[in-house]
């Protein structure tokens, strides 16, 4: 196994491109629809398939490795996606709503309009690399960014209505203040990316398994939200006298952690074949600095994910991929906690004594995103020994709940379908060349905003992603 000056500065290429971009992927929750751009062109199907995919693949299966030829593969998508909220009519706008017995709860109603996300094209480079061992095992690096969620509203229409908008405390009505959360422009800015090392090995001819440690990095960032500052942990603990310092507009904070991945791949028939995987939660350093925004004092752990697929050739030209994936978002509480948790933090008027249901605390709330299961079907047709042609469909239940759509106007991941179109192209040297396109038609979550029962919340996506990548 040879690393030379040229290698390192591959790999050094792809890790200054991925940390200056902004990973904004919001395709099934907030994980891609699949990795590399051949399985991209296939909705993320190839999990079962021994066809050389190229070195990326092993990210989604480890046991695929040993399939892949000892070349370089580097690629760079442009995803868009395009996110808009709609807040509709409300009877309250941001009045007192009497709960009775002379207790009052000021409602905050996000003023009436549609506005869209103004974030919407990133940049998302992978580079990847097999190397043979003389043992008949494999070698297999892959460095990408696979998850990820952005938003920037920043539209001068975007404004709220409540006497949680009044940093005076003194207003004898409620207050209009900029931005969907009236604290100016809104957001969050999650960028991940993924270092899997992966060994690989045949036991014969028809079984081969994987297994490797995965590095991952994240950072993040959120801002115009310290409207939820009375809601904070720091806040009620304090008695209302200390002021949170951890939870919006701070900046970027990275984290690091780590995991594991391993699967194996089965040749059932010469026609038949099946793979499996699985990829451990991620276990991630806090994010200090928003502390006092996630649970557990800026826990954001990365969800485990399972993945199985069969492959069938149809014909000596025809491969057919049927897969399924499962991602465990209820494993993390800063993204599955609900936000009718935080009717538990004292300072809300609703008789709660739970310190640990304030942002911030252990039982913080989250965005209330459920388990996402996903379910594909690829198909691979080789025209000739120059051009593969790919088509793709995946579809699976969006993972977020009407409940929670007022939180989740930072975090829009609503997309349920993929239709996807790919092409490798052989090169008359040694080269090849892959394109993938992906359209994630509309879809959109409506539900009550929580701190008015009057009114309604709409939050809508979709999306587009086009991705080149060359091996050699």
């Amino acid at each position: 196994m040879k690393f030379t000056i040229r290698s390192a500065a591959a790999w050094l290429l792809a890790a200054v491109a991925l940390v200056a971009s902004g990973a904004a992927m919001a395709t099934n929750g907030y994980f891609t629809h699949g990795v590399g751009t051949q399985s991209k062109g296939m909705a993320g199907t190839g999990i079962g398939s021994n066809a050389d995919m190229g070195a990326i693949m092993s990210a989604s299966n480890p046991a695929l490795g040993v399939f892949a030829s000892d070349s370089w593969e580097v690629g760079l998508s442009i995803f868009s996606p395009r996110r808009s909220y709609t807040a509709g009519p409300s009877q309250l706008n941001g009045a007192l709503i009497d709960l009775g017995g002379g207790v009052f709860l000021p409602s905050f109603t996000i003023n009436e309009g549609t506005i869209d996300s103004s974030s919407e094209y990133f940049p998302i480079p992978f580079v990847a690399k097999n190397w043979s061992l003389a043992n008949g095992g494999n070698i297999t690096g892959a460095f990408y960014g696979r998850g990820g969620m952005n938003t920037d509203w920043d539209d001068g229409n975007a404004s709220a209505t409540s006497f949680f908008c009044d940093n005076t405390g003194q207003s004898p009505t409620p207050v209009t203040g900029p931005g969907p959360y009236c604290a100016g422009i809104a957001g969050v800015d999650l960028s991940q990316a993924f270092l899997a090392i992966n060994y690989s090995a045949q036991v014969n001819d028809n079984f081969s398994w994987g297994i490797g440690p995965i590095v991952a990095v994240q950072m993040f960032e959120a801002l115009g939200i310290t409207t939820f500052a009375p809601i904070t942990k720091t806040f009620a603990a304090s008695g209302g006298t200390a002021f949170p310092t951890a939870l919006s507009d701070n900046g970027h904070d990275m984290s690091f952690g780590w995991g594991f991945g391993a699967g194996m791949w089965w040749g059932m028939t010469d026609r038949v074949s099946f793979g499996l995987s699985y990829q451990s939660k991620m276990s991630m350093g806090e994010f200090d600095d928003y502390a006092d925004l996630f649970a557990e004092a800026g826990g954001f752990d990365i969800p485990a994910s399972t993945k199985a697929g069969l492959s069938f050739l149809a014909t000596d030209a025809l491969r057919v991929n049927l897969d399924f994936e499962l991602v465990a978002y209820s494993d993390v509480d800063a993204v599955a906690n609900p936000m009718a948790n935080m009717l538990a933090c004292p300072t809300l008027p609703f008789g709660g004594t739970d310190l640990e249901s304030c942002l911030g605390g252990n039982n913080g709330a989250g965005f209330g995103w459920e388990d996402m299961t996903t379910y594909k079907l690829g198909f691979e047709w080789t025209q000739n020994e120059s051009n593969t042609w790919r088509f793709g469909y995946s579809y699976g239940e969006q993972p977020i709940q009407a409940a929670d759509v007022l939180f989740n106007i930072l975090a829009p991941g609503v997309m349920e379908q993929h239709i996807t179109f790919g092409l490798t192209r052989q090169t008359r040297g040694s080269g090849i060349w892959s394109f993938s396109f992906m359209y994630a038609p509309e879809n959109s979550v409506t539900g009550p905003n929580m701190f008015d029962p009057t009114q309604t919340l709409e939050i809508t996506m979709d999306q587009f992603e086009f991705e080149v990548s060359y091996r050699f």
